[in-house]
């Protein structure tokens, strides 16, 4: 079987220069970039106007065209941009070069973005994907005056924050663990800060971020429910730019240029990019919002430091290299709820580094990319008085990411590609349980991918994208084949019907636990090498967790509303997690449960000239089975099951010079389950001094007995409405201020992030927060 895999593998690696070999086409091949930046332009349109063919550029802004010889003409539009027509002269098994510079209008009219994306819409899947941009970013109504990809993905269809403060991400399902979110094809484990309006990433400095919530291909894998796929521009080839922002709650820099800068239009040269961000809310919090009372009084314990690096190597043909560097630091306090003094330190690190490359070869029409990066992830949770149920906890994972993929451009929007992937990964814990009892782990795994993807776009009507990943692990020896399927069927102009699935798997373990009511710890480890039994009490044939999508919908053009609705369903057949019922050292480290997620999401979007309109809303059911605290099967919502959310988002843009813009957004829940309180009981060390251990002179601390069901209570409902007002102001032809006014909970109203299971003190999300900023771009 393996032997077959390599064979296949080394086909498909030659499969670009084979087909170059036999074919008597020609091929025409370049990139398209932003001309005033020198940034390559992702997802634009190249089509052939005298052949009724074309392409779409990839996420490098690459294109490749193959066509009988003759003569032909270019067409290159993008939304916000002249168009650009080239024409080419192309020859029998000759392969042109054409990079295409494309200009931006002065004046932008919002409304043709609907019909710009048309292309798109009939030519990629995208079931259960959304593409975002640093304009849509800025279209939402910016917590803090700080527009970021954290505030951003609350309101994709599918996707469930748990709060302001500790909040995490769940996607359609999946809980964080599940969730692979990347930053230039490197794993970011935690990249969500303890205040939950803020993301690691830079928004300036993002090209585009790809969300998956279902059913995505071969290309990703060692994730059961979802991809976040974070990619960031290159600086900036023909000047020194950047931007200084400030406000009450961070200050964040950008700069970027060219370090050797070309000589010609997108030849070889050199350029930088730099971004950091330093957070002092918890000083600011009390000293400037003190007069609001709690929680800002007692001041809000978070701090955040980000910093990103990158310096990119272009050649003239396009080909390039980026070496690049990250540092992201998260602090936070537990207080007291009576009292407000400090009881843990929580803290979390990530750093890392590497280098992506794209070359173009001479010889072939194949774009060639790849990657070879570090990271680490460090997490900590200390306890700092006695007397609470927060003991100390630590968590590390990290390794090596390497890969090379493959891309051939096939006629009418079809596409091959395929990829070999090789991850060295460690991780080790040291935890307790709610009884106290540790548990301590270290566990290191090599894991070798390759996958296969194919589009075919037949007669504009039918895209078919079968793919295929195999994954070997090597810490559990366990090989996975996983295939999985795309459709498409576009019934007309304005309606289109879709569809996806597959099989995938992970090796990651998540550290939470589901009786937790709010956890900032995010430990992870790798499947363990213990015998696992699962809510029938078996023994599992492998420790390798698996799941299975299924996602279908239809999408309807009415005028220039977007209409999306899609239905999924995932089965997690096997989720290994910590025994949240450890009682005695002997007991197993880790069970085994299943769960089943399924909804239904609906988006519908609005645009013309300045007003922007989103709707997004959908239901969703998600339910584990497990082991009770009595060793009973039991069926129970996950921590994260909202049954219903809904976001309604406004953007207007004012103004004659267009020089205002007023955004708002309204976001309503579902109670999200907890697990309730039936008692309390004195927790003794039994064996504190040996044989001589008396409990009738100890004071345990506090043990909490837990109801029968678990999450069987419901928090309260949660809505909250979002404001804020930019305006900008030119200060010269390159210079720029924009002043932003924001108010994050208007109406202040008191939504419960959770009750304290001992004293019984309600806590809450943010209250009533305005906030301003100030941001000079040059």
């Amino acid at each position: 079987m393996r032997k077959s895999i390599c064979l296949l593998a080394a086909f498909f690696l030659l499969f670009p220069f084979l087909v170059s070999a036999q074919s008597t086409n020609g091929t025409i091949k370049g990139f398209v970039y932003d001309k005033k930046t020198g940034e390559p332009m992702i997802y634009t349109n190249v089509s052939v106007v005298n052949a009724k063919t074309g392409v779409q550029t990839d996420v490098n802004g690459y294109f490749s065209i193959s066509l009988a010889p003759g003569s032909y003409t270019l067409l290159v539009t993008s939304v916000g941009y002249d168009s650009s027509i080239t024409n080419v002269n192309l020859l029998a098994e000759s392969i042109v070069t054409k990079n295409i510079f494309l200009t931006r209008k002065e004046v932008e009219l919002k409304g043709i973005e609907v019909s710009g994306r048309k292309t798109e819409k009939i030519t990629r899947i995208n079931t259960g994907v959304t593409t975002v941009t640093p304009r849509q970013l800025k279209m939402l109504p910016s917590s803090g005056g700080e527009p970021d990809l954290a505030q951003y993905l609350q309101v994709i269809p599918g996707v469930v924050f748990t709060g302001d403060q500790g909040g995490q991400l769940y996607i359609r399902g999946g809980s964080p663990s599940q969730v692979g979110i990347y930053l230039d094809g490197v794993t970011i484990y935690n990249p969500f800060h303890s205040i939950g309006l803020f993301s690691v990433f830079e928004t300036e400095a993002i090209r585009n971020v790809d969300v998956y919530t279902a059913g995505f291909s071969a290309q990703y894998g060692n994730r059961t429910a979802a991809i976040v796929d974070v990619h960031t521009r290159d600086g900036n080839k023909n000047r020194t730019s950047g931007l200084i922002s400030s406000s009450p709650i961070m200050t964040r820099a950008m700069l970027e240029g060219p370090l050797l800068k070309s000589k010609k239009d997108n030849g070889a040269g050199i350029t930088y990019l730099l971004t950091a961000k330093q957070s002092y809310l918890s000083e600011t919090s009390k000293a400037i919002y003190g007069g609001l009372g709690e929680p800002f009084s007692s001041g809000l314990p978070f701090e955040f430091r980000d910093l990103y690096g990158k310096v990119t190597f272009n050649g003239d043909n396009g080909s390039k290299l980026n070496l690049f560097g990250f540092n992201f630091d998260d602090r936070a306090n537990l207080l007291d709820d009576s009292t407000g003094s400090k009881i843990a330190d929580y803290k979390w690190k990530t750093t890392g580094g590497g280098a992506t490359f794209v070359v173009s070869p001479a010889s072939t029409s194949a774009l060639i990319d790849g990657k070879f990066a570090y990271s680490k992830y460090n997490i900590q949770l200390d306890k700092l008085s006695t007397g609470t149920d927060t003991l100390p906890r630590t968590s590390q994972i990290g390794g090596f990411e390497a890969a090379i993929n493959f891309t051939y451009f096939l006629p009418n929007y079809s596409q091959l590609k395929y990829g070999v992937e090789i991850n060295g990964m460690n991780t080790s814990l040291s935890y307790y349980s709610g009884a106290g009892i540790g548990t301590t782990q270290d566990r290191q795994s090599t894991i070798a991918s390759l996958y296969f993807m194919y589009r075919q776009n037949i007669n504009s009507k039918l895209i078919f994208e079968p793919s295929l990943r195999f994954q070997y692990y090597s810490e559990i020896n366990r090989f996975s084949p996983e295939p999985r399927l795309g459709l498409k069927y576009n019934a007309s102009n304005s309606v289109r019907i879709k569809a996806a699935g597959g099989i995938y798997s992970q090796n990651i373990v998540s550290t939470k636990s589901d009786i937790d009511i709010v956890n900032l710890f995010s430990g992870f480890l790798l499947s363990p090498d213990q015998q696992i039994r699962n809510p029938d009490g078996e023994l599992v044939k492998s420790n390798l967790q698996k799941s299975y999508h299924g996602v279908a919908g239809i999408e309807i053009d009415i005028d220039r509303v977007e209409l999306n609705v899609e239905p999924w369903i995932k089965y997690f057949g096997q989720v290994n997690e910590l025994n949240r019922n450890k009682t005695k050292t002997q007991d197993p480290d880790f069970v085994a449960s299943t769960g089943l997620a399924s909804g239904i999401d609906l988006s519908a979007k609005y645009s013309r000239d300045r007003v922007y309109l989103w709707a997004a809303m959908g239901y969703q059911m998600v339910n584990y089975t497990g082991i009770d605290a009595k060793g009973n099967k039991q069926t129970y919502p996950t921590p994260f099951d909202t049954r219903f959310n809904a976001n309604i988002v406004a953007s207007y843009t004012a103004g004659r010079k267009k020089d205002w813009d007023i955004s708002t957004r309204f976001n309503v829940r579902a109670p999200f389950p907890f697990t309730q309180t039936q008692g309390f009981y004195e927790n003794n060390n039994l064996s504190a001094s040996g044989l001589n251990t008396n409990p009738l002179l100890q004071n345990g601390n506090i043990g909490i007995v837990f109801a029968n069901d678990i999450n069987g209570g419901r928090l309260s409902y949660f809505h909250r409405l979002d404001f804020s007002v930019k305006k900008q102001f030119m200060l010269s032809e390159r210079s720029k201020l924009d002043a932003t006014f924001a108010i994050t909970n208007t109406y202040n109203r008191q939504n419960i992030f959770y009750v304290d299971r001992i004293t019984n003190v309600k806590k809450y999300q943010l209250p009533f927060f305005p906030s301003f900023n100030l941001t000079w771009s040059f």
